[in-house]
């Protein structure tokens, strides 16, 4: 497992790790596919689960095959979770804005990385109170290649002047974690809807219940 001590910056997902937002997006896609008389394996939908657009794409068609009419479902799912995002801020999870405050007072740098649209993430994290924490935030529509493709990860690195290994990346999904590691950034994972995969917990890096942990291991690090 790699050293907690030499961290300057912290890079976050979104969905699943700062909102609790996945299940409001799972909820919200099995309704769009049963508007549209279609009955969805949530096994297929999982597997978008850190994806952008093109991969969702890719996942679900596929996986759901000639009788999943993509472009219908998603229009309806996109409408809906746009309903969401700009009705309420969606629930925060626990320990996320002690961390933030905990790694601003120490000046440690913070940036997103999310597979949602940037448009629709600065949305949510502005609803949520979140944003003025983030030097920036990159969308997946701002990326060719989407998670578990290490992009995201060396792109925010650059943007932030500072080399991945000296950077923590905090995810909750296996693309996510794959992703970051593959950029070469400490990974500290907090799953969300799904448990880690024996692949990706063969990677050895930590695995906790909750962004209240990764505060205290950031704190323990700097004694």
């Amino acid at each position: 497992m790699s050293d907690l001590t030499n961290i300057k910056a912290v890079i976050f997902d979104m969905d699943g790790l700062l909102l609790d937002s996945e299940r409001i997006a799972l909820a919200t896609f099995v309704a769009a596919c049963r508007e549209n008389d279609f009955e969805p394996d949530v096994a297929v939908y999982y597997r978008c689960i850190g994806g952008n657009d093109s991969r969702t794409r890719e996942v679900l068609t596929e996986g759901y095959g000639e009788g999943f009419h993509y472009d219908t479902v998603m229009a309806s799912w996109q409408k809906k979770n746009e309903e969401e995002a700009s009705t309420r801020a969606f629930p925060v999870k626990p320990g996320a804005l002690y961390l933030l405050q905990g790694l601003k007072a120490r000046k440690i740098k913070m940036a997103v990385v999310t597979s949602t649209r940037r448009d629709s993430a600065v949305r949510k994290l502005s609803n949520a109170g979140m944003l003025p924490f983030f030097e920036f935030v990159i969308g997946g529509d701002q990326i060719k290649n989407s998670k578990p493709h290490p992009e995201i990860y060396l792109t925010a690195c650059r943007r932030l002047g500072e080399k991945p290994s000296d950077c923590l990346a905090l995810e909750d999904s296996d693309n996510g974690v794959l992703s970051a590691t593959a950029a070469g950034l400490t990974v500290i994972q907090v799953p969300d809807l799904l448990s880690p995969s024996e692949k990706v917990k063969a990677l050895g890096h930590r695995i906790v219940s909750s962004l209240v942990e990764v505060e205290e291991l950031l704190r323990e690090a700097k004694r």
